[in-house]
């Protein structure tokens, strides 16, 4: 299988599907799923801009509407995590995974599936130290904090895949793992990064919270993103263990790294996305105890088997199918002819049907809106994990320009689309 993984997307989806269309027609290949690695943008039409945290002159609606209204319909599977530049209110919808788009799968604030007998997980969001241990408080319309902390990893979600038992072949983060840079070149990164110097010699760059994924979970391949440079590394675990090999991509701009095709073994295609048994149990085992609130969520409440709930989620899928439910749209399509957003859109949450259907599939009760009956606490000075900082890692210009070698791939292909 020939897997396309993209950096930062920032919502350029036309000109990194003609890029590998192009690619597929000069190599003579089959691209089979492209993956992205946050940052993809999912706006829908010009209400979404509100819930997009970026500079003013950077709220644009970009290519992805095209998509959702099917103008447009992507060559390729495509897979996503989420960053921090995103229409948060869209993918809140979808926090349990869900087609964004016809063929353009969002994998979820948490979680896993299968692309063929391709196992592919993923954490969307960066780390922020002092929003980590609280629960999903954040509520539409976002206000000027909120739309800042909705995209921050959340315990929670960081808990739930650290009861992944099975191997998982490829693993997505956006920010990296804190402490990646001692497996690879760190003397180029701060050549090329110099403003990184700090956080690298004093192994503060990147997230805590991925660092122990990466230990629990030991995918063959971990993709990053949201420092807009190349980088890769080798990981041993252990000293006889697997080796997890790194790599994080640059954004969608000429001349830059944000490309790379690999190829992964697996079996004959054609591919189809599926749900992943084990993380559908997960997730019926964990989602009666969804924090709601600034209150931590208390993991000891989680008091369902986990192997009841696997073979509870093996039976339903046998009887249903493991395909995941279809897209709906939920939000009026982008009119270009319109030149302000439309007022009469929805400022409050929508229910999109797939995530109503699948906890439906899971027998539980939906838990994406904030319950009038819950009791809002602020959870003051939240424990930190061991060894974690307060990187901040949002402070990434989305608007940085500095020139980075080129490599092969870019060399070929940049100036075709």
């Amino acid at each position: 299988m020939k897997i396309a993984v993209e950096g930062c997307m920032h919502g350029d989806l036309d000109n990194v599907y003609a890029t590998l269309l192009h690619l597929q027609e000069v190599e003579q290949i089959k691209i089979d799923l492209l993956i992205c690695c946050g940052d993809f943008q999912a706006v829908r039409n010009k209400k979404d801009l509100e819930s997009l945290n970026v500079p003013l002159k950077y709220q644009a609606m970009n290519s992805f509407w095209k998509y959702y209204s099917g103008e447009k319909v992507a060559p390729f599977p495509t897979i996503f995590i989420g960053g921090n530049h995103e229409a948060s209110n869209y993918l809140w919808e979808l926090y349990f995974g869900g087609w964004a788009a016809p063929n353009i799968y969002f994998l979820g604030f948490a979680g896993i599936v299968k692309f063929g007998n391709v196992r592919i997980g993923g954490l969307s969001g960066i780390y922020k130290a002092n929003h980590y241990r609280l629960g999903h408080f954040e509520k539409l319309p976002y206000n000027d904090q909120d739309i800042r902390s909705i995209y921050h990893v959340r315990e929670y979600d960081v808990h739930k895949l650290m009861q992944v038992q099975e191997p998982i072949d490829i693993f997505l983060t956006h920010d990296w793992p804190v402490g990646i840079t001692d497996h690879g070149d760190s003397e180029k990164l701060i050549r090329q990064k110099p403003h990184f110097t700090q956080e690298v010699m004093e192994g503060r760059l990147g997230s805590r919270a991925a660092a122990d994924l990466m230990a629990k979970l030991r995918p063959s391949h971990w993709f990053s993103a949201h420092l807009h440079c190349k980088f890769s590394a080798l990981v041993q675990h252990g000293n006889n263990g697997p080796v997890t090999k790194f790599l994080a991509l640059d954004k969608c701009l000429p001349g830059r790294k944000f490309l790379q095709v690999i190829e992964i073994e697996s079996g004959a295609g054609p591919f189809d996305l599926q749900y992943d048994e084990e993380w559908l149990a997960v997730t019926k085992k964990f989602t009666p105890i969804f924090p709601r609130t600034r209150m931590r969520a208390n993991f000891s409440d989680a008091k369902l088997n986990i192997e009841e709930c696997r073979r509870f989620v093996r039976n339903k899928l046998q009887t249903r199918g493991s395909k995941p439910f279809e897209f709906v749209r939920t939000a009026p399509c982008h009119n270009p002819s319109q030149s302000v957003a439309n007022n009469n859109f929805s400022s409050g949450h929508c229910r999109n049907p797939q995530s109503e259907a699948l906890l439906q599939l899971l027998e539980l009760q939906y838990c994406l809106d904030t319950s009038s009956t819950q009791v809002e606490k602020l959870y003051q000075s939240p424990l930190l994990p061991t060894g974690s900082v307060d990187y901040n890692s949002e402070d990434i210009p989305i608007d940085d320009e500095d020139e980075d070698d080129v490599d092969e791939l870019q060399e070929k292909y940049d100036g075709k689309v």
